[in-house]
């Protein structure tokens, strides 16, 4: 949880410093694939603070409404950043490059400025902050990657599409992936800018723009995806459950297993309900140990097991 949290306080940071520097970038330009980039990152600072909304709720203590927690509340609003990342900036910065497209009269108007008594094209100050967007990013973008790489590991998965298929860190998925995205769309921005700028053809910001929106809406869709499969219930992967199952039939006075699910309840969190037969000649008092012993087992044996139930049969 804490290393979620200073991912999403770094991106935070990032989002915002960026957003102004773009918006005033605009405004001295014009720039479509500016006014784009814009969106996006005023949309990344916006879902950054739902990011924080989500740790915060979900650390909330179970109460009778929620007996398993708060843990799932970090779904719903990884899932409303989709939304948010679909709808506004990616929608928008579409809109926008088409309209440049249609309409290439009512693109960027470049000018020479004056500035602290020195004259430069207005361009250049789109480049600058591209430039500084991008070093921001890239800081946010290192701290997400340490984290979802710290995952990888304990968790033995192949690489990053494995982790995007079975992580419930979904916190650090977004913003993995928001600045994934963000490096991505300043770079086509930039590649834009420069080009209608030299070769005096202001179509090339526009299609930045264009592809800009694409690139947000085909990832938005892709974490939307990702965070359905946590809200509607995913259980632990096959092999990691095959495993838990096993200690639970390998344990002394366990004599079969009737069933066995798990299911996430929140990040990194999982609940393992099984029906266990024990030997017919244990007490109850030796049921009750054995109980104890399992449930010691299961969380050791991987560290996402926080709630276990176990429901002795005869």
């Amino acid at each position: 949880m804490a290393g979620s949290k200073s991912v999403v306080i770094a991106a935070l940071i990032a989002n915002g410093a960026i957003a102004v520097m773009k918006f005033l970038g605009y405004l001295l330009t014009g720039s479509p694939s500016m006014l784009s980039e814009t969106y996006h990152s005023i949309s990344d600072t916006g879902n950054q603070v739902f990011l924080l909304v989500g740790i915060r709720y979900s650390g909330k203590k179970p109460d009778r409404e929620h007996p398993f927690g708060y843990g799932k509340s970090q779904f719903f609003y990884s899932f409303l950043v989709a939304v948010m990342l679909f709808g506004i900036a990616g929608w928008e910065s579409a809109k926008h490059g088409y309209e440049a497209i249609m309409h290439p009269g009512h693109g960027a108007g470049y000018q020479v400025i004056e500035f602290l008594g020195f004259n430069f094209n207005s361009v250049w100050v789109n480049v600058v902050v591209l430039v500084g967007a991008i070093g921001f990013e890239t800081y946010a973008f290192v701290k997400a990657n340490e984290e979802l790489q710290r995952q990888i590991r304990e968790f033995n998965w192949s690489g990053i599409p494995e982790a995007f298929r079975k992580t419930s860190d979904v916190t650090t998925l977004t913003a993995f992936t928001e600045d994934a995205i963000a490096l991505g769309g300043a770079a086509i921005a930039l590649v834009g800018v420069l080009l209608s700028f030299f070769l005096g053809a202001p179509i090339y910001d526009a299609v930045a723009s264009l592809v800009i929106g694409f690139l947000l809406m085909g990832f938005a869709i892709a974490l939307a995806w990702e965070n359905k499969r946590l809200l509607i219930g995913e259980s632990l992967p096959a092999d990691i459950e095959q495993k838990l199952r096993s200690i639970v039939a390998d344990h002394p006075g366990v004599t079969g297993i009737d069933s066995f699910r798990s299911m996430y309840v929140g990040s990194g969190e999982a609940l393992i309900n099984t029906e266990v037969r024990f030997d017919g000649e244990l007490v109850t008092g030796d049921i009750d140990t054995d109980i104890a012993q399992l449930k010691s087992k299961l969380k050791q044996a991987d560290s996402r097991v926080s709630i276990v139930n176990i429901e002795p049969e005869a």
